[in-house]
């Protein structure tokens, strides 16, 4: 069984095949912008100038609007939302890279198939899926096509979400596949079928069937509804958990919904795939639901992923029209026992969202697709813009079941519900909540105050003016106590799946360095020296070893640029990028991998900074220029350094004075070979 981790080696190899000109230009109007650059309006940000930049033969990205960039597969996550995983995966498959996995060691994503698994259970659900949906249109399948209408879906709708029907036989999709070329055993790891005493037949019999997909589209599992009387299964019947499918690390609908949560900064989470049809269709583009199990832990990190969840203040203000600028996930339930369990469990995630979260419950206690059925599409909307704060519902919830006209009731009410207002992430809100719970309960304020003090207490929480990271309710982990290990100095902190940080999960956000605070445009030597970098990052083959190998460890005035330069030495190939036995896109990589998180941004940056060159030529003189004057510039500043010196040392101490002079010689011969070599 292959492991979590994709090897080294592998995924270097994605990137080198990735064209990224390719992946990019199918998401942004790409031209070209000098020497080996294009540029196009920025994806991830509104704009009306380009500002985003790429180069592909170094394969990397930068908009220098919104300071994001990154390579191929940073891209690719960003744009779909994915895990550095998926996102590899996603392009190994496009550009025919083989992939290997390796012992994690942690235990995460343990189970991972290995890649050619992996593809050949999507290509089966692929067929299943298309085979579905043909069946729909057959005869047999008129009680499949009613189920619809009377939900108020056409055929039209029925295509949009990929519904089928799954016909009542017992070898209908299995002989398809077999005659696809599928084998027994990857019949059975597909989770289409199960096994009995006399081999495998379909799981899948007489239903109507929704296509479970994840992020990117791709099909991996089914949820079918029961139709027929003598079916004697349950309502509902989900794909077991397989290699590519696991029920709480899916969302049904996300992979329509997922651009509208990013944009609009909100999620909305309903009970079923008929009430995620029924919202989308309504105008409601960021619905989904789970696959037959409780909104947990896994689906809050895939909403965070999607919503940008990260920025811990962001979460604790509202705008002019009250949502949270962090965003908003709003959970909608039934009005019933049930819906209130489901929505006290929701709380319980609560704590794991930067965003706002809010609950919408129908009065008369019908979901979304009743409610569209019965007022139309104005109503869905209009039951979502109604949200209540989750606490508020949780807090209202809790007194539900006590009788607080009895003393007794209204003990156990607040006993019960002060370590719900305890809980409310923004403290600032929690006074105001509990004097309305003393409302509530008819009890005296003061007291009520005090039992939710007691109680946040007694859960752990800091107290005001104390601080445990950004987050109040998450404890913060240093850097240098990460997986037990210390860092290295500089050195950037990264997950065993390859993936910067950048936010903790806590949502504390690291400082980076931008190349507009790092340098100033009228700054002619910060030019020059941001320039030089941009040239050595860029097209190292347009300068000679002679050049750059001139240059002292202290080349750079600006300290953030000597950082740069710091980090291009660690490196140690520089000068085999020079003379082209390192390809420029293999000495960035190496350069990359070995920046810390400050640096690390500001390298992206310089390496997509648009040199003044019109063609090769052009850029072969300025970079020669450019080194050039970077050495003068260092020379300048070491005599004048020496020259300091000088003044500040007596002529009695023979020894150290001659020792100046002799120094200050070497500067100004180095100044007359550079003048010479020019000339």
């Amino acid at each position: 069984m292959a492991q979590g981790l994709i090897r080294r080696a592998d995924v270097d190899l994605v990137r080198e095949r990735s064209r990224l000109d390719e992946v990019v230009g199918e998401h942004v109007m790409l031209r070209t912008a000098g020497v080996g650059s294009m540029k196009g309006l920025c994806p991830f940000h509104d704009e009306k100038s380009p500002s985003f930049h790429i180069r592909p033969q170094l394969g990397h990205w930068h908009c220098f609007g919104c300071g994001e960039g990154g390579d191929v597969i940073s891209f690719v996550q960003k744009i779909n939302h994915l895990s550095f995983v998926e996102a590899v995966e996603m392009l190994a498959g496009r550009y025919g890279v083989q992939l290997h996995y390796e012992e994690s060691g942690t235990g995460r994503d343990g189970d991972r198939p290995d890649f050619g698994t992996r593809r050949r259970l999507l290509d089966a659900h692929a067929i299943a899926e298309e085979f579905y949906r043909e069946q729909l249109s057959a005869p047999a399948s008129e009680v499949g096509r009613r189920f619809l209408a009377e939900r108020g879906f056409d055929r039209a709708a029925a295509e949009r979400f990929g519904v089928g029907f799954a016909p009542e036989g017992w070898d209908a999709i299995s002989s398809v596949l077999r005659k696809r070329g599928f084998t027994e055993a990857e019949l059975k790891a597909s989770g289409l079928v199960s096994e009995g005493q006399r081999g495998v037949y379909d799981r899948f019999r007489g239903r109507l069937m929704w296509p479970i997909r994840d992020i990117t589209g791709n099909t991996i599992g089914f949820g079918a509804r029961r139709l027929l009387e003598t079916d004697k299964g349950p309502k509902y019947l989900n794909t077991p958990e397989t290699a590519i499918y696991r029920k709480s690390h899916v969302l049904y609908g996300l992979d329509l919904a997922r651009k509208e949560i990013s944009t609009q900064r909100r999620v909305v989470v309903v009970e079923g795939y008929t009430d995620v049809m029924a919202a989308h269709l309504a105008g409601v583009g960021t619905a989904v639901a789970t696959c037959g199990t409780a909104f947990g832990e896994e689906h809050v990190k895939i909403v965070r992923r999607v919503m940008g969840d990260s920025n811990p203040s962001a979460g604790l203000r509202l705008n002019t029209d009250g949502r949270g600028l962090g965003g908003e996930v709003i959970f909608t339930f039934d009005g019933d026992a049930a819906g209130q369990k489901a929505a006290l469990r929701a709380f319980e995630e609560d704590q794991r969202f930067v965003a706002q979260t809010f609950v919408a419950v129908e009065g008369s206690g019908m979901d979304p697709c009743d409610l569209r059925l019965a007022q139309g599409d104005a109503a869905v909307v209009d039951l979502v813009e109604s949200r209540t704060p989750l606490f508020e519902f949780a807090i209202r919830s809790v007194l539900a079941q006590v009788d607080l006209d009895t003393v007794e009731g209204q003990v156990s009410g607040l006993r019960m519900a002060a370590p719900v207002v305890a809980r409310i992430r923004d403290r600032a809100m929690r006074p105001e909540y509990a004097r309305r719970l003393s409302g509530w309960l008819g009890m005296d304020e003061r007291t009520v105050l005090r039992a939710v003090h007691d109680a946040a207490r007694t859960q752990g929480q800091p107290e005001r003016g104390t601080h445990r990271g950004d987050d109040p309710y998450q404890p913060r982990t240093s850097p240098d106590q990460r997986d037990g290990r210390p860092s290295m100095p500089g050195q950037g902190e990264r997950g065993s799946d390859g993936e910067a940080d950048g936010a903790g999960d806590d949502g504390s956000m690291i400082p980076v360095a931008r190349l507009a605070d790092v340098v100033s445009r009228r700054d002619p030597v910060g030019q020059v020296e941001v320039q030089s970098l941009a040239v050595m990052l860029q097209a190292p083959m347009m300068l000679s070893v002679d050049q750059v190998g001139a240059l002292p460890d202290d080349a750079f005035h600006v300290p953030a640029l000597q950082g740069v330069w710091d980090v291009m030495l660690a490196a140690g190939t520089l000068l085999e990028a020079v003379d082209g036995t390192l390809s420029p896109a293999r000495y960035l990589d190496q350069v990359l991998e070995i920046a810390g998180e400050t640096v690390h941004p500001l390298i992206v940056e310089i390496a997509n900074l648009q040199l003044p060159a019109r063609d090769e030529e052009a850029l072969g003189r300025l970079a020669r220029s450019l080194l050039d004057r970077l050495s003068e510039l260092s020379i300048t500043r070491e005599y004048s350094v020496l020259k300091q010196r000088l003044q500040r040392t007596e002529p009695s101490d023979t020894e150290r004075y001659q020792e100046i002079l002799r120094r200050l010689s070497e500067v100004q011969e180095k100044r007359r070979s550079l003048h010479a070599r020019d000339n």
